[in-house]
């Protein structure tokens, strides 16, 4: 038998005319997981949606084989991929909350997969949606089937989409970018999960990611891709410890490197004591008490002048309601005090004098770019609102900070869709550096970013702190990136401090079960190892 289960040759791809697969050659092998990873617009999606033809749009050009099963899936059939799609080969996409239908609960949405290629339906349906929810690690299945994608958590969809893709058992899951959404702790155990399940059900797993450091646990063999092509391909093991092509060894060493600058600075910036966010939820009917979601309940904090504080927690932790709370975005009760002043007692009118101060730079940088405004409108927009310079002036001052974030100061007259995700991100430090700030919330900055453009992103903001004397809030579930910019460290669950004190000593030493079992799934970003925790605790 042939140990090759897909055999790609030639692979050719066209988009409108444009090419974006080069005259690809892959193997995927019988009962292994490959990982095929590079930068986002290498072409590594491309290629996985081929294999089923799920590339959108009428002007797209498909040149090459990619065989299966002695079938030639380029020429097959509307009717033969539809015999393979979702039965011998399945997929899961990067967001699930946009894969599943929002119309229909878990149960209807497995059943309907079933019903098409097995011809179950009624009790024996939902006992196999039952036993394929336990497969998948979810807890209290019999109370998950009425249950609509809305209603689960983030890494609940994704493993009712993986239950989907396993639904009829097949050869080969395609898992394009599973992970990236989720927080580090779910994206370890998704990871262990489809790590188990290849091995118990000996079917082939083909991993796309763009975070070559993330498939190291789980992948047998590695394919690099750049730019259409494939530039190196290699078992795990050697690929890691002795990677050939240079753009192989820039993402193994895309990790953030390098430690927080020390700051000239010894007062505090910012103090905040007791602040509390609750969200009322709808007073009972026939009760007199009101709940609420206590998305921030009680925290205190200081930051020193020239320092970053690291927030760190999985989503829904309280860490942004936190920023925003500093800044007064949201309502909170507490003391916040900045530079002196206490900001609590001061309505929205009088905050906006201290707005110049306190700057924010958000994680979605297309989102939070206007797409009809020029670069130059959206630095200077901040200007304009607090009446500062002349035309001229503002001009000359949009230049400099573009010149600062490291961008050709003749690319201002460009709109935002015309950047990369890196290159948006540099715009939107430069319109909060532009007002010459004291403190940045960074919420989620790199987040959204390859890894190799969040190693850039994080030298600018500490080369910019050092220049400046910046002070930052940084919020973010990265541990790997927060410990190459952070001095001082707050981690928060269920919107409360469960840990704090200087970066260095919470990472080698963490006190708190939550804190260790985040420093534990960071593991799966880093090359530096993790200690176990019976040797932290020691």
């Amino acid at each position: 038998m042939n140990d090759n289960l897909i055999e790609i040759r030639g692979l050719r791809v066209a988009f409108a005319g444009q090419e974006v697969v080069h005259g690809l050659d892959l193997d995927i092998r019988r009962g292994e997981c490959l990982a095929l990873v590079g930068e986002s617009g290498s072409g590594k999606s491309v290629t996985a949606h081929s294999i089923l033809r799920l590339l959108p749009g009428q002007r797209v050009s498909t040149q090459g084989s990619i065989r299966y099963d002695g079938l030639d899936l380029v020429m097959a059939s509307d009717k033969q991929l539809r015999g393979l799609r979702g039965n011998r080969i399945a997929m899961i996409f990067q967001e699930p909350m946009t894969s599943l239908n929002p119309l229909h609960t878990v149960e209807q949405q497995i059943s309907e997969v079933l019903a098409l290629h097995k011809g179950l339906k009624g009790k024996a349906a939902r006992s196999r949606t039952l036993e394929l929810l336990e497969l998948v690690g979810i807890q209290q299945p019999q109370k998950r089937l009425r249950a609509y994608p809305h209603q689960l958590s983030g890494g609940q969809r994704q493993r009712v989409m993986i239950a989907m893709a396993l639904a009829n058992e097949p050869e080969l899951l395609i898992a394009d970018e599973p992970t990236t959404a989720l927080d580090v702790t779910v994206q370890q155990k998704i990871l262990e999960l489809l790590r188990d399940l290849q091995s118990r059900l000996g079917m082939s797993l083909l991993l796309i990611s763009h975070d070559l450091n993330l498939v190291r646990r789980i992948a047998q063999r590695v394919c690099v891709m750049r730019e259409g092509e494939i530039v190196e391909q290699a078992d795990c093991e050697t690929l890691f410890n002795a990677p050939q092509h240079p753009y192989s060894r820039l993402l193994v060493e895309a990790e953030p490197s390098g430690e927080p600058v020390p700051s000239e600075y010894d007062y505090n910036l910012l103090t905040v004591d007791d602040l509390k966010v609750w969200f009322p939820l709808p007073k009972p009917l026939f009760s007199g008490a009101r709940d609420y979601i206590k998305a921030v309940d009680g925290v205190s904090l200081e930051l020193h002048r020239g320092k970053t504080l690291g927030i760190v927690g999985e989503s829904g932790s309280g860490k942004s309601t936190l920023g925003q709370a500093i800044l007064r975005l949201v309502d909170s009760e507490g003391s916040i005090r900045f530079s002196g002043t206490e900001l609590s007692l001061r309505n929205q009118q009088q905050m906006r004098p201290l707005r110049r101060q306190m700057q924010v730079v958000f994680q979605d940088p297309f989102g939070s770019l206007s797409p009809r405004m020029s670069v130059e409108q959206i630095i200077a927009e901040g200007l304009l609102t607090h009446n500062i310079g002349t035309r001229e002036e503002r001009e000359a001052a949009v230049i400099r900070v573009l010149k600062e974030v490291g961008l050709d100061p003749e690319s201002r007259h460009r709109y935002p869709h015309e950047f990369s995700g890196g290159q948006r991100q540099r715009i939107s430090i430069a319109r909060a550096l532009v007002l010459e700030p004291a403190l940045i919330l960074l919420d989620e900055p790199t987040s959204a970013l390859d890894r190799t453009v969040q190693k850039q992103i994080i030298a600018l903001l500490r080369d910019l702190q050092k220049r400046h004397g910046l002070t930052y809030l940084f919020i973010s579930h990265d541990l790997a990136v927060v410990q190459a910019l952070a001095h001082d460290l707050i981690v928060i669950k269920d919107g409360k401090v469960v840990e704090h004190g200087p970066s260095q000593q919470v990472f080698s030493a963490p006190q708190h079960p939550y804190t260790q079992e985040l420093l534990n799934a960071s593991a799966l970003h880093s090359e530096r190892p993790v200690k176990p925790r019976e040797a932290i605790r020691e």
